[in-house]
């Protein structure tokens, strides 16, 4: 009943802003994903609390789960979800869209792969591109021989893929994004500036199962080669969040069940900030974007 409290009145305070700010929102989701889509809420970006409820139960996919939920707002003030519907067998994601972040459309099942040997679609990530106008959806497949199996067993041996929608209704065909030389997953993007692109990748090889960065001028790549990790091992499901001078990285530190942070202002060196931000219990990785205090104030009523 405490931790409701200091919600609802983080949310009175916030309404004194009316709906011309904005404050982050985190999509997350509870093991065993079965439950559906949830969000916590940030007014720094550091200190987060827990919305109570779920706002969209999973019914598409072989398994109907919904795992890395990922919600990008569009300029009409529309937000799009996409998830991972199934561990194994599905050749897609799941698709839905709300302008409230509470009334949401029928859920879509978005078909992106054509082979049918691909063994998973995961961790579909929305991107914004602002300047093609246009949204790009990355995710991580494995299709078992396509690339040298290095250490990994042949359904394990990722790389990321995305395909691109203006209307969510038609798609792209699917193309490699990048082929770092290893398994990799949970790529997430972010700009920096004009031609300036970063991604944080997990490195899904045994030894590492860490973050590493890349960098590209354009969205689509070409993309440089993955940089050190700067992350313990047994991490994932990146998402970052711009704050004032720099950027923090929120990542899923599985292995300890809990949430830890990467501070940094250029990618390149990365200081630990897992002691100085707050997350609560039960929390898994989605990303973080932003809503106006009414929206979210809706979601508590």
């Amino acid at each position: 009943m405490k931790r409701y409290s200091i919600f609802y009145l983080a949310m009175a305070v916030l309404l004194l802003t009316g709906c011309k700010s904005e404050v982050f929102m985190y999509s997350s989701f509870h093991e065993p994903a079965t439950d559906g889509l949830r969000f916590l809420t940030s007014k720094d970006g550091i200190h987060w609390d827990s919305i109570p409820g779920t706002w969209l139960t999973p019914a598409v996919g072989k398994q109907r789960v919904m795992r890395d939920p990922s919600i990008q707002p569009t300029p009409d003030g529309t937000f799009h979800l996409v998830w991972t519907s199934s561990w194994r067998g599905d050749l897609g994601f799941g698709y839905a869209s709300s302008k409230d972040l509470k009334h949401w459309t029928k859920e879509e099942f978005i078909p992106v792969m054509t082979d049918t040997t691909t063994v998973n679609v995961w961790a579909p990530e929305l991107f914004w591109d602002d300047t093609r106008r246009e949204m790009m959806v990355i995710w991580a497949s494995c299709i078992p021989g396509k690339f040298p199996r290095g250490i990994e067993e042949e359904k394990n041996n990722h790389r990321l893929y995305y395909t691109t929608t203006k209307d969510f209704k038609t798609f792209s065909p699917a193309q490699l994004l990048i082929d770092p030389g290893f398994s990799c997953i949970d790529a997430t993007l972010v700009k920096r500036g004009e031609r300036d692109y970063v991604m944080v990748l997990k490195d899904n090889t045994r030894p590492e199962r860490n973050l590493k960065i890349a960098t590209a001028h354009d969205p689509r790549g070409p993309w440089s080669s993955a940089g050190p990790a700067f992350t313990e091992k047994l991490t994932e499901g990146p998402a970052t969040v711009r704050v004032k001078d720099g950027w923090i990285v929120y990542y899923d530190r599985y292995g300890n069940k809990d949430f830890g942070a990467a501070f940094t202002k250029d990618f390149k060196t990365f200081e630990d900030w897992s002691q100085k931000v707050s997350i609560p219990p039960l929390h898994k990785h989605g990303t973080i974007f932003k809503a106006k205090p009414c929206v979210v104030k809706e979601l508590s009523r």
